[in-house]
């Protein structure tokens, strides 16, 4: 199988699928469905076997919600009016026990149960004037994928290739950014699902020695503002479940936990488990 992910898109007379084929990962994902829900999960289970992945995501609406359920998949993750105003419901089947098998699940929920402790109360942050905001374009690639192979060993997305960067710029993602010195730091990016109105943040990544000014904080803020101005409210991040600090900035910003994906992606320097965040921006 080819490392290089790509959605493709399938129809016939009874059904229409939109899969995510992520063979770094070793998983598919359903990203898109109508029609016959039986015969097109059962195609979504020969791309399985085609491609020997080891993991199926579905993003189940609520209809088919005992559907998934009987078929053998488990409810991992709910992202609030996903679709257009609906629930997505990202239900999940393994295919081999290393997949399914997982050794922080407990230490993730006692870390879970602390974060839900802090305080929400979020003091406006002003890093020192060195530090400047900016909207990425093409130019700022080069940096964007260098401040990325810096600071993730392993990333699910091919973040450390500039035309890669360059490409999801061009396709609509948005990234801001933080420079110091001239020099990218702290970035993040919104990728933005024009046609059901809704976006994921993502790609964050600050270098250690400039963590300490809540630049994250800052940078998602303004990204929020972007999607609002675009008429996007439904906003959800997927957070490293053994990172503390993400995790705790993304409660602290007004998110809700919904849910872990297990043996989601190669992230970092392992394959992880993923926190599910959700945020309603038209209350807030």
């Amino acid at each position: 199988m080819n490392k290089t992910a790509s959605t493709i898109c399938l129809q016939e007379s009874s059904y229409f699928l939109e899969v995510y084929l992520d063979p770094f990962n070793k998983r598919i994902r359903v990203d898109d469905y109508r029609g016959n829900t039986r015969v097109l999960l059962e195609k979504a289970e020969e791309l399985v076997l085609q491609h020997h992945a080891e993991k199926l995501i579905i993003k189940g609406r609520s209809e088919d919600f005992l559907f998934f359920f009987e078929k053998g998949f488990q409810l991992e993750a709910v992202v609030d009016r996903y679709f257009l105003g609906s629930d997505a419901h990202f239900f999940s089947k393994f295919y081999t026990p290393d997949r399914k098998r997982n050794d922080h699940w407990i230490t993730e929920d006692g870390m879970i149960h602390s974060i839900y402790q802090l305080d929400k109360t979020v003091e406006k942050t002003f890093p020192p004037k060195e530090y400047q905001i900016k909207k990425a374009d093409e130019s700022c690639a080069e940096e964007l994928s260098a401040l990325y192979s810096h600071v993730f060993q392993i990333y699910p997305t091919p973040l450390h290739d500039p035309e890669y960067v360059k490409k999801t710029i061009q396709e609509g993602t948005i990234y801001y950014v933080f420079f110091y010195q001239g020099k990218i730091v702290s970035a993040a990016s919104a990728e933005i699902n024009a046609f059901y109105k809704n976006a994921e943040l993502t790609d964050c990544a600050t270098l250690t020695e400039h963590r300490k000014y809540g630049l994250m904080k800052i940078i998602l803020q303004e990204l929020e503002r972007e999607l609002k101005r675009n008429g996007i409210f439904c906003a959800y991040s997927i957070a490293r479940s053994l990172s503390f600090g993400m995790n705790a900035v993304l409660f602290q910003l007004g998110y809700s936990y919904r849910g872990r994906l297990m043996n989601n992606c190669y992230i970092y320097d392992k394959l992880e488990n993923m926190n599910m965040w959700v945020k309603n921006l038209a209350i807030c």
